[in-house]
């Protein structure tokens, strides 16, 4: 059995990003007037699932990032955007876009080796019960609904009378 198992929606392509939004940036960047920290959009190579968004802005991404010297930063799923809030271009630069990119292909590791692994169960659960089918068929097939032949029941009853002429009956 060679048929892989795909659920639709899910892929097993890394996921990772492609490039910033622009028009999604402060207008006000390189003037004076510019904020500090920002929300930066940034575009996916691919449709997210839902196991990924529930994983990116979980609680593990959250300690991930706080670990890599980025705790104030968060990150949320919109559509095929990841809104990266509270950080700046700079920063993106300098090495958080490298952490978040590591961050979302460990994830998408971990999935598409969890589905895999419930994949190859699922084949394994299928073979055992089509053995087992089999295994009940044939034992229901070996059934044989006929009467037995009567010279056996002849044959019972010469026994029997040969046992008791030969004194195995009780002697009175």
């Amino acid at each position: 059995m060679n048929a892989q198992l795909k659920i639709a929606g899910q892929s097993s392509e890394l996921l990772g990003l492609e490039s910033i939004l622009i028009g999604s940036l402060p207008a006000a960047l390189m003037t004076d007037d510019a904020p500090d920290r920002y929300t930066v959009e940034a575009v996916f190579t691919r449709k997210t699932d839902r196991d990924e968004v529930a994983a990116i802005q979980g609680s593990e991404t959250r300690a991930h990032l706080s670990a890599n010297g980025f705790p104030t930063v968060e990150l949320h799923v919109a559509d095929r955007r990841l809104e990266i809030a509270n950080t700046n271009l700079e920063e993106l630069r300098d090495g958080l876009a490298a952490v978040i990119a590591e961050r979302l292909a460990e994830i998408s590791g971990a999935l598409v080796a969890a589905r895999e692994i419930a994949a190859m169960r699922f084949r394994d659960a299928t073979d055992r019960e089509q053995v087992r089918a089999a295994s009940v068929a044939a034992l229901a097939e070996s059934v044989v609904f006929a009467r037995r032949p009567t010279a056996a029941v002849l044959d019972d009853d010469a026994r029997i009378e040969d046992w008791v002429e030969e004194g195995g009956a009780f002697r009175s």
